[in-house]
């Protein structure tokens, strides 16, 4: 089960450095979401995957599941999820703007 979560989070980081290459700042926006689906994905398959088990320690479990990386995975999911709004509120205000999102043509020329 982690070999195949480890290798479904090096797709979604693939495809998500992919769309960061692109010239369109929607494409960006989406890599970046895909970027850090990949890396919770990731961080999940470090916290080694157990089925059934407690959380918590008590008196008489000896196998229990490590809570810290659900942790770190629910306050990145929040982060990422006001940085992905942000952008996209950003993409949607540069694009009215300049009435395009390629960013060679926001780039702009030397004799401007």
């Amino acid at each position: 089960m982690e070999i195949i979560i480890s290798i479904l989070a090096g797709v979604l980081i693939t495809t998500g450095i992919y769309n960061l290459l692109q010239k369109q700042f929607l494409r960006i926006v989406i890599g970046t979401v895909l970027l850090s689906h990949g890396a919770h994905l990731f961080i999940l398959t470090m916290g080694k995957l157990k089925r059934g088990q407690p959380p918590i320690l008590t008196d008489g479990v000896t196998d229990y599941t490590d809570p810290l990386p659900q942790a770190l995975i629910l306050t990145s999911i929040v982060i990422s999820f006001g940085i992905t709004s942000l952008l996209l509120v950003l993409a949607y205000r540069t694009a009215r703007e300049n009435n395009t999102d390629n960013m060679e043509e926001l780039r702009g020329t030397e004799n401007e």
